[in-house]
């Protein structure tokens, strides 16, 4: 078994490895392995938009897909004094800018709680069999994961496959429901 830290670098240096190429071609993937997955009969979905500098996923294909499904697009900034998600409903005139760990993020909008929330698509930079996954480290999702309500549906979205097993999960480590690769729908 692997511990998060081992993970987060491995995953770093595989995603650094990436072309432009190869993560718009398996970002689009990923989106068309979404359209098979029966998450499509809510109101609101929850998505990241990608940090490029570090090479993940681009969400631009799935943000195509809420609009054209007429779905409830929610985008989130981070507090890094409270470790804490505020939550905003993404509009036409929603304004985006780059935060200091370059996350775009909306400058402010209509707030919307964790509450209402019926999907989230959940970065990551590993994840194993059981849906437990790797972030950066810093809680952020785990912490709004648990403010969502019990049947919130959680989908990870990775460039690659999963791992046998992560070796120190944690109680407060909240699972994913499915987890997104290019090649395979995972379920939990």
């Amino acid at each position: 078994m692997t511990t998060k830290r081992e993970l987060r670098k491995k995953y770093k240096e595989l995603r650094k490895a990436l072309s432009p190429e190869a993560i718009e071609t398996k970002s689009l993937e990923i989106a068309n392995r979404l359209l098979q997955v029966a998450i499509w009969n809510h109101t609101y979905y929850h998505l990241f938009l990608p940090i490029t500098e570090q090479n993940e996923v681009d969400t631009e294909f799935v943000l195509q897909i809420l609009a054209g499904k007429d779905k409830e697009t929610i985008i989130s900034k981070s507090d890094f004094e409270t470790g804490k998600m505020v939550h905003y409903l993404l509009t036409d005139s929603t304004k985006i800018q780059k935060n200091e760990y370059n996350i775009p993020e909306p400058v402010d909008g209509i707030e919307v709680p964790s509450s209402k929330i019926d999907v989230v698509f959940v970065p990551l930079l590993a994840f194993d069999t059981n849906g437990h996954r790797v972030g950066y480290g810093k809680g952020f999702y785990d912490r709004f994961l648990s403010e969502c309500k019990k049947d919130v549906i959680k989908v990870g979205l990775s460039f690659f496959e999963a791992e046998n097993a992560i070796a120190d999960v944690f109680e407060s480590d909240i699972a994913l429901d499915y987890c997104i690769t290019p090649d395979k729908i995972y379920r939990f």
